[in-house]
């Protein structure tokens, strides 16, 4: 498994919700080639959430392409039928939202059953003490700073001290603090700042590239990173 040993060192996951659809597989070797340390799918049912995009056979056929993590985000409800076939796609990380099904002890449980890494995600809405019973499940938190189902949001700045209490409620546990939605260079400083170790970006890094110019996602990268880096 490509997943490394815990550190808290900035990642940047580079959300393919932003990729040319035509060519995801090309789209996820360029960004990792350009630096991107995680690859992020954003799988959305239509109902969940109000969009539709990839399911568990776009993650196997994107899975040969990418070397290092990727992290598969459930925006899904309910998600406990589809755990084992995202798992056997390929999936490195499995996040599932607390507001998506009655008993997330439980579907953690099986997300670690399946052997792999176990995420929550939270709603701007929902209280980051959601989190609080089940911290010896999972291994990454997943805020997001927009309402999940579309890319291209603004940053919701009311959820910055939300990322700090989730940092103080997490403390010292191997447990990754994830930002997803309407992070660029103007908010991943604050992101840092706040407690966040991983930052998901889609517009930010595929904006202006492509494939044949995947200079332009290297330098995206950099920004976020250096932004990032900045504020600590």
């Amino acid at each position: 498994m490509p997943y490394a040993a815990f550190d808290r060192s900035i990642k940047i996951a580079a959300s393919i919700l932003a990729a040319d659809f035509a060519d995801f597989g090309r789209e996820c070797a360029a960004v990792e080639a350009q630096g991107a340390d995680w690859v992020h799918v954003d799988v959305m049912d239509g109902h969940f959430v109000p969009n539709i995009t990839f399911g568990p056979a776009m993650c196997q056929a994107i899975r040969p392409h990418i070397k290092g993590v990727m992290d598969v985000h459930l925006m899904i409800a309910p998600a406990d039928a589809y755990l084992e076939a995202f798992a056997e796609a390929g999936a490195d990380i499995l996040t599932i939202h607390a507001e998506a099904g009655p008993h997330l002890d439980r579907s953690l449980q099986v997300i670690r059953a399946l052997g792999v890494r176990a995420g929550v995600a939270l709603n701007p809405a929902t209280a980051p003490e959601a989190i609080e019973q089940v911290l010896d499940r999972i291994d990454l938190v997943c805020l997001m700073t927009v309402n999940p189902g579309f890319g291209g949001q603004s940053f919701i700045e009311s959820q910055l001290p939300k990322i700090a209490r989730l940092a103080e409620i997490i403390g010292e546990r191997e447990i990754h603090l994830e930002v997803d939605g309407g992070v660029t260079p103007a908010t991943a400083g604050n992101c840092a700042a706040m407690g966040a170790d991983v930052l998901v970006a889609g517009s930010a890094v595929f904006k202006g590239g492509s494939v044949a110019r995947p200079e332009v996602y290297g330098a995206n990268i950099r920004a976020l990173r250096e932004a990032a880096a900045a504020a600590l």
